[in-house]
């Protein structure tokens, strides 16, 4: 062993004992763990994903849910009656304030201003069986419901006319 290059002898088994040769590489356990692992990782990024479109769309309807309910609880404390609207490309709005609104609260005193135009330009609403959604003053109103759309995603915003109002998906799940 002392001269460079000389290698060293190997070991001299007892009897009866044989010396198996470690082989190189991984072992099909140790294999399979890495994928399941890797699987598990594709898996989470993968629904942790989400759809931009329907992320905008329960954004609006969220904030839709909260305007309706501060018109509301501020058509109750006045005691004016005060409904809400969509504006339709169709609509010819009364004066220039309203020329590019997508919906106005009709009632509301004007010291009283609440936004009226979507986050996302391609929402639109589409109310079910009403001109517009009444608000009050009265605490108890009738069952409301409007359908906000956006792209192929579509979201209702409803209230059973004593709950508040509720966002709620079209296949009747909350």
């Amino acid at each position: 062993m002392s001269v460079p290059g000389s290698r060293p002898a190997p070991p001299v088994p007892s009897p009866g004992i044989r010396l198996r040769a470690r082989a190189a590489g991984f072992t099909l356990i140790e294999l399979l763990v890495v994928v399941a692992i890797v699987a598990l990782a594709a898996g989470l990024v993968s629904l942790s994903i989400r759809d931009p479109q329907a992320s905008r769309l329960e954004q609006e309807a969220a904030r839709l849910v909260t305007l309706l309910e501060a018109a509301r609880a501020e058509s109750r404390v006045a005691g004016i009656a005060v409904s809400w609207v969509p504006v339709r490309q169709s609509d010819s709005p009364g004066n220039a304030a309203d020329a590019n609104a997508d919906f106005r609260f009709i009632g509301l005193p004007s010291s009283i201003r609440l936004p009226t135009r979507w986050i996302d330009p391609q929402t639109s609403a589409e109310l079910l069986g009403v001109r517009a959604i009444t608000l009050g003053p009265e605490p108890i109103l009738v069952a409301q419901r409007l359908v906000l759309r956006l792209g192929d995603r579509r979201l209702d915003v409803l209230t059973d006319g004593l709950a508040p109002f509720s966002v709620s998906s079209t296949d009747g799940t909350p």
